[in-house]
C-alpha cells in the first residue's frame, strides 16, 4: 500500500490550499481515509475523514466550516481543501487508510494502518 501527499507549501492567512493524497496498492474503495496533522511540538491529531460506505465525513471543530474533504474513487485519491487557513493550521499533514471496512470513519490514529509520508503546510503572512 502506498499513499503520497502533495500540495503543501506556504499560504497566507485567509488564502486557500488543496492537499492531495494519491494512493495505490490497496482496495481504495473499501477503505476509510483520514487526514491528520502534527504541528511543531504537538501530538498528531485527526482532523477529518471520509467513509468508504456513503462518503460520510467528519471534521474536528477547529477546521469545521473551513476545510473540506473529498474522495474520488475512480482516481483512488482524497483531497483536503483548506480555505481561510490560520497560522495555527501550520503542521505536517498526513493521509492514512483504514482497511477494516468500518461503516463510519473515525479520527483515532489507531484505526489507520497505511500512512503517507506527509506534506508540510505553513500559514503565515
Amino acid at each position: 500500500a502506498r499513499l503520497v501527499e502533495s500540495g503543501g507549501g506556504w499560504v497566507q492567512p485567509g488564502g486557500s490550499l488543496r492537499l492531495s493524497c494519491a494512493t495505490s496498492g490497496f482496495d481504495f474503495e473499501h477503505h476509510n481515509i483520514g487526514w491528520f496533522r502534527q504541528a511543531p511540538g504537538k501530538e498528531r491529531e485527526g482532523i477529518s475523514c471520509v467513509s468508504m460506505s456513503d462518503g460520510g465525513t467528519y471534521y474536528v471543530d477547529s477546521v469545521k466550516g473551513r476545510f473540506t474533504i473529498a474522495r474520488d474513487n475512480a482516481k483512488k485519491a482524497v483531497y483536503l481543501q483548506m480555505n481561510s487557513p490560520k497560522p495555527e493550521d501550520t503542521a505536517i499533514y498526513y493521509c492514512a487508510a483504514d482497511p477494516a471496512r468500518r461503516w463510519e470513519c473515525g479520527r483515532s490514529e489507531d484505526l489507520y494502518v497505511y500512512w503517507g509520508q506527509g506534506t508540510e503546510v505553513t500559514v503565515s503572512s
